[in-house]
């Protein structure tokens, strides 16, 4: 759809000259291009007051006329959260974000890789963040690097600070201490 739209402005730019109208532009569907297009994006979102995330892209298109209206960062996306001291205590990087804003969610796909709080590594190719429920999920695989073991599975649940988390469908290389 979205190629049909840019090849039907590219030939009604080039018909400017030779009399495309308004009408022919009218006739586009309201929703099928995006309101906003930004390119190189740093944002930053407060709580209180308080530098909470700093949300960085390449290109940062909004949808706010489709149902649902959403946000799209095909070119990837880039979060860090920040502690009360502006330290950053995790970091998200994907391949593609999109953030529905009506629901508060965001689903992250492509290369899904995470650094929490504890300094644990998460992998996967697809994430939800409900930010109603306080939610990070996943029915995809899922990979956790930990210091001394990496858990494996098929779907994923964890508070939105990633430090309590539970992975369904696990496997995993465990380190075994012997007792004496």
């Amino acid at each position: 759809m979205a190629v049909v739209v840019q090849l039907f402005l590219l030939s009604c730019q080039e018909e400017t000259r030779r009399g495309c109208t308004d009408e022919d532009l009218k006739s586009l569907p309201a929703d099928s291009l995006a309101v906003m297009t930004t390119y190189d994006v740093v944002t930053e979102i407060t709580d209180s007051g308080r530098l909470a995330y700093r949300v960085t892209a390449d290109e940062w298109q909004i949808y706010d006329k489709r149902k649902p209206p959403y946000w799209v960062m095909e070119k990837g996306a880039f979060v860090e959260k920040f502690d009360r001291n502006k330290n950053v205590e995790a970091t998200i990087k994907c391949d593609t974000a999109y953030y529905f804003s009506d629901m508060k969610l965001w689903k992250l796909m492509g290369d899904v890789d995470i650094r929490n709080p504890k300094n644990e590594k998460i992998f996967t190719q697809l994430l939800y963040w409900d930010q109603n429920k306080e939610l990070i999920y996943s029915d995809a695989h899922v990979k956790i690097e930990q210091e001394d073991q990496v858990t494996e599975g098929t779907g994923f649940s964890s508070n939105q600070d990633l430090t309590v988390w539970e992975i369904k469908e696990t496997k995993g290389i465990y380190a075994i201490k012997e007792e004496e």
